[in-house]
């Protein structure tokens, strides 16, 4: 396998000229979007890393693509802040752009949403190898397309990030978690939304099957104890709960996604309603709902013929993140002429792999 590792923007725009076919590629965490085809050159972005801009002050970072999450999370969190959307992978090596490319976010988006709400800024290397800029390093930027949020989820298809620009948060002072089992999936999902509904603030909204809700609150140390009380006193039911260092150690295996066990690992966007028939059909394969049912992330050891046909029967898209695939998009095929059109403006001449749209 050939590959290139720039390390400057420029070095990208001459790759990207002088090659037929490129494929991104971060911290090779989700290998079955980074694994190179056959006439494919890898562009290993991970030598083109590092924090560029971050005044703790004004809530905002700007970073190179291949910027390992984990160094960009200790310097967030050395200052009390974090990237809301708590990307996973971090431990296995993910990058900024990877994650971004990838369009992941982790169970703690429940409180304020996912990848797509954070990002303010791009820049990236489009098919003809110009260097593109959108968005900016402000909440707030004037109308007109919206760059940034096109790339999320773009799998390195439309061009090669080279910098992103994001907001971030405080993180709260102290969390804890509270889990509680069900004595079926019915009352757990009666429980999910209600609470979904509800005024209470989550960070995580988790239903683990069959039937066990995981719910982690932050905020004041001094007030997580009477707040838990009262989430028991709206579920009508006590659980299990977590504080301290082994509340953090849980939610970061939980991130890692290692815990759901070996196979094919996807994710799947859903609404919370189209659970009860979905888990008709996945059998017992590992999994988890997360951001009150809205993601969810199963490890699948069957063929994965059969899960297409699953998501494709309830009309729901996936995406393989671990495993050998041809094309890692599954189930119900979201891109309609609208994605097809920007897609050639931005790549006119197919130099970024593009996988052959799902049936």
């Amino acid at each position: 396998m050939s590959s290139l590792r720039p390390t400057h923007p420029k070095e990208v725009q001459e790759a990207v000229r002088s090659h037929p076919r490129l494929l991104p590629r971060g911290g090779g965490s989700k290998p079955a979007l980074s694994t190179p085809r056959e006439r494919q050159v890898a562009l290993e972005l991970i030598g083109l890393s590092g924090v560029l801009e971050y005044n703790p002050g004004e809530y905002v970072v700007v970073a190179r693509a291949g910027t390992p999450l984990s160094e960009l999370e200790a310097l967030l969190k050395a200052h009390g802040q974090y990237l809301p959307f708590d990307p996973p992978f971090a431990r296995q090596g993910a990058t900024l752009g990877g994650t971004v490319a990838a369009g992941l976010s982790g169970p703690m988006r429940n409180r304020y949403g996912g990848v797509r709400d954070f990002i303010l800024g791009v820049e990236f290397v489009d098919g003809l190898g110009n260097l593109v800029r959108g968005g900016g390093k402000v909440v707030k930027n004037a109308a007109g397309f919206d760059l940034p949020k096109l790339m999320v989820g773009s799998l390195g298809r439309l061009g090669v990030l080279t910098e992103l620009a994001f907001k971030v948060f405080p993180y709260p002072k102290a969390t804890a978690t509270l889990e509680v089992a069900f004595p079926n999936l019915g009352e757990a999902l009666e429980a999910l939304y209600r609470l979904a509904a509800s005024p209470i603030e989550l960070y995580a909204l988790d239903l683990v099957p069959p039937s066990r809700l995981v719910l982690r609150l932050g905020g004041l140390p001094e007030a997580l104890s009477p707040r838990l009380e009262r989430l028991e006193r709206f579920l009508n039911q006590q659980g299990e709960r977590l504080q301290g260092e082994a509340e953090e150690a849980y939610w970061e295996g939980v991130n890692d996604l290692g815990r759901l066990g070996e196979g094919y690992l996807v994710k799947v966007a859903l609404t919370p309603r189209r659970i009860p028939t979905l888990e008709a059909r996945l059998g017992a394969a590992p999994r988890r709902y997360m951001s009150a049912g809205h993601l969810l992330y199963l490890a699948w050891n069957e063929p994965l013929e059969a899960l297409d046909e699953a998501l494709r029967a309830e009309g729901l898209p996936g995406l393989v993140l671990r495993g050998v695939v041809a094309n890692p998009r599954i189930g119900l095929n979201l891109e309609g002429p609208f994605g097809l059109k920007v897609t050639a403006a931005l790549d006119p001449q197919g130099r970024f792999e593009r996988y052959a749209a799902p049936n």
